[in-house]
């Protein structure tokens, strides 16, 4: 059985992580962590997250949830370095989420990878996202420049940041498959007298409303056609299961820095 520690046990995605690894076969709650200014504080997280008492307190100590965990995972949005240290240190292995994160904080990822940590870092966690990410990169490759990519994104309207960290991921990909630069050639919205598109853009835009889990569609268009792939995610229970099957992923992996492309062996 594989122990496993949620971080932010008590919030929306962190409920149904509790509730996942409560309902799988192969592995077991050892830990459930929240801020500390959180009401579940000394809650049972299996109470908290609807699916009846596992014994498992969550907890404003990262050293106290994480004690006897295997496997660490956090789609938190703080602390995600100090928890990941934390979990290192006692050879757990770390699945993380979070869209948060600096350039400086992956490299840090990388770091502690290179000196024998185990870790899976993705920007989303579903495994139809991540064939998604591996489909455009392959239609953007084979579509000439006659092709305009637009990448069109819907989320909730509590949702903070925009464009979504997966938006952000499918447009990276695409000016990678390209050879264009997301810093120059993406443009985020459209306003007023822009003149006619050109060949080296790529339109990004981010919808909020409603209760709306995850909508990502990346449409190739030319004169006559168009083409548009889409993934809708109509429950957060995607991404636990993909979390859990990186979980399981690390658990015989070599020490190193993954993400859900090399978990679902894409590349």
């Amino acid at each position: 059985m594989i122990k496993v520690a949620v971080v932010g046990a008590a919030g929306r995605m962190g409920q149904r992580l509790v509730a996942n690894v409560m309902a799988a076969e192969d592995m077991t709650l050892a830990g459930a962590l929240e801020a500390p200014a959180s009401p579940a504080i000394g809650k049972d997280s299996g109470m908290v997250a609807g699916c009846g008492e596992n014994g498992v307190k969550i907890t404003a100590s990262p050293e106290e949830a994480l004690a006897n965990a295997d496997a660490v995972i956090n789609f938190g949005t703080s602390g995600v370095l100090e928890i990941t240290r934390i979990a290192v240190a006692r050879n757990a292995t770390v699945v993380i989420g979070t869209t948060a994160l600096t350039d400086a904080e992956k490299a840090e990822l990388k770091n502690m990878a290179e000196k024998g940590a185990r870790i899976v870092f993705a920007p989303n966690m579903s495994i139809g996202v991540n064939l998604l990410f591996h489909l455009c990169r392959q239609v953007a490759a084979i579509l000439d420049e006659d092709y305009d990519i637009e990448v069109v994104e819907m989320h909730h309207n509590q949702k903070k940041d925009a464009p979504s960290g997966t938006a952000v991921r499918l447009a990276e990909i695409l000016c990678e498959a390209r050879g264009l630069d997301y810093n120059n050639d993406v443009r985020h919205g459209r306003e007023g007298i822009t003149g006619a598109r050109t060949k080296h853009e790529i339109g990004m835009h981010a919808l909020r409303g409603g209760d709306v889990v995850g909508d990502h569609t990346v449409i190739f268009a030319t004169t006559g056609e168009r083409i548009e792939l889409t993934h809708k995610a109509s429950s957060r229970d995607t991404f636990a299961r993909g979390a859990l099957r990186a979980v399981r992923f690390l658990a015989d992996a070599n020490p190193g820095l993954y993400d859900m492309q090399d978990v679902l062996k894409l590349k």
